[in-house]
């Protein structure tokens, strides 16, 4: 095939049968919408260019910047249609999880711009999350930014509805699937799916995957996080299933390794919420019955995510303890110290104090006397042993105490003496006017 410009090739992705030897599924053909063959490498590429593909031209001519609050796939897509068109792109984002996004987004020419976030925030009501930083620059600016707005622009979904949806019903023979699963990030893939599927087929059942509590997979939110996403709207979806990070390694595994298929770990939670909800009724189906999930992106932008979460895969050691493993009970039975609590144990026993948010939330403002060591690198540095002394008491403190608990819990299990969490996280400390400092 032959295109005048690389955004050409976006679209038209194949839907490819999974082997029941596979899936294991007697009365359902499982099909992948294989979306990682797009041309930058992920679903992301067809929103990205519907958002801007009307308004790049203008944009090329005034000079102006394109600006997104993405951290991942969007911002990687945009970046390079902004770079092929001539224009700067800046991604306004939270800290980034994943290095190898990062890394690309800086090869590509991206400038970034990384918040705390809802996760990491002061306070987690607080205007410092990235959106509100997007539309402060947008306000203060005069025409300098053309911000394509992915959690809230139509254009996200229409790009899906008019592509995405009329694909999978046309190489199905124009049938439709009768069961769509897809993984939730803004929910425009989602969304825009399920709507062209139901426009054909009103029956088409819709069945939305999130990530499991406080658990991370890159590009998919959790239940509490999708109900943040202006795209998502819960009637879009007969069923919501929970997907844990392991789950969706296992089901990255297995297209890989079973189907040829370069899966990241989004793709695997798709499989295996794909395969876990249609094997509850396999029995029941009569006759045959067509799924399709969709495969969103590829597994090399997510090997350090691997080798963290299981580095047996890549022939590295398993990690000796690490925070993902501790369990809810043993966070319960860390001392919870109140703030009241907190400023005494400060004064008569002179802990370590360890702020473990992100280096911006810790600029904005913390304890006196706190030390800056960020959750990811405190969690690495226990890997090695104690990363302080056993017998020095430490003091964890995060935005709202439920991450210091469990880094607590870590610390004690290792053999640290008195390792204790501050009781509601800095939002506590600041709520009851306990003096903090600031260093920006």
């Amino acid at each position: 095939m032959r295109y005048d410009s690389i955004t050409d090739a976006i679209g038209d992705t194949p839907l490819l049968r999974i082997d029941p030897q596979v899936h294991g599924l007697e009365n359902t053909d499982l099909y992948a919408k294989l979306e990682l063959l797009n041309p930058f490498g992920s679903v992301k590429d067809r929103a990205a260019w519907n958002m801007v593909r009307h308004d790049i031209d203008a944009a090329a001519r005034d000079g102006r910047t394109v600006v997104e609050l993405s951290s991942g796939n969007t911002a990687k897509s945009l970046a390079l249609i902004a770079g092929a068109h001539g224009l700067p792109f800046r991604s306004i984002t939270n800290r980034m999880k994943v290095p190898e996004i990062k890394d690309l987004l800086l090869l590509i020419g991206a400038e970034i711009e990384e918040l705390p976030g809802q996760a990491e925030c002061l306070d987690p009501t607080a205007g410092d999350d990235p959106l509100t930083r997007i539309h402060r620059v947008l306000q203060a600016s005069e025409g300098e930014y053309l911000h394509t707005d992915q959690y809230y622009n139509p254009r996200n979904t229409a790009a899906h509805v008019e592509g995405t949806g009329p694909e999978i019903i046309k190489d199905l023979g124009g049938q439709g699937p009768d069961v769509f699963i897809a993984c939730v990030g803004t929910a425009g893939s989602s969304t825009g799916v399920a709507t062209a599927l139901r426009e054909h087929d009103p029956r088409v059942q819709v069945v939305g995957l999130v990530a499991a509590k406080s658990d991370f997979i890159p590009g998919i939110r959790n239940i509490d996080e999708v109900h943040e996403v202006g795209l998502f709207d819960p009637a879009t979806y007969d069923h919501v299933d929970a997907v844990s990070a392991d789950q969706a390694l296992d089901g990255m595994l297995t297209l890989i390794r079973r189907c040829g298929v370069l899966s990241g770990p989004t793709g695997g939670a798709a499989f295996h919420g794909a395969v876990e909800h249609l094997r509850r009724d396999d029995d029941q189906v009569q006759g045959r019955r067509t799924a399709v999930f969709i495969v969103c992106d590829r597994a090399e932008s997510y090997l350090s995510y691997v080798r963290k979460r299981r580095p047996e895969l890549l022939r590295r050691p398993a990690r000796a303890g690490s925070v993902a493993d501790v369990t809810d009970e043993q966070a319960a039975q860390v001392p919870a110290l109140t703030v009241d609590q907190a400023r005494q144990w400060i004064t008569e026993a002179r802990p370590l104090v360890v702020d473990l948010r992100g280096s911006f939330a810790y600029a904005t403002q913390h304890l006196p006397g706190s030390v800056n060591i960020v959750d990811e690198v405190f969690d690495d540095l226990t890997q090695a042993g104690l990363p302080v002394d056993a017998d020095q008491p430490v003091l964890l403190v995060c935005p709202v105490g439920e991450r210091s608990a469990r880094y607590a819990a870590l610390l004690r299990d290792k053999g640290h003496t008195d390792a204790r969490s501050l009781a509601g996280g800095v939002v506590a400390w600041r709520d009851a006017g306990a003096p903090m400092v600031r260093t920006r």
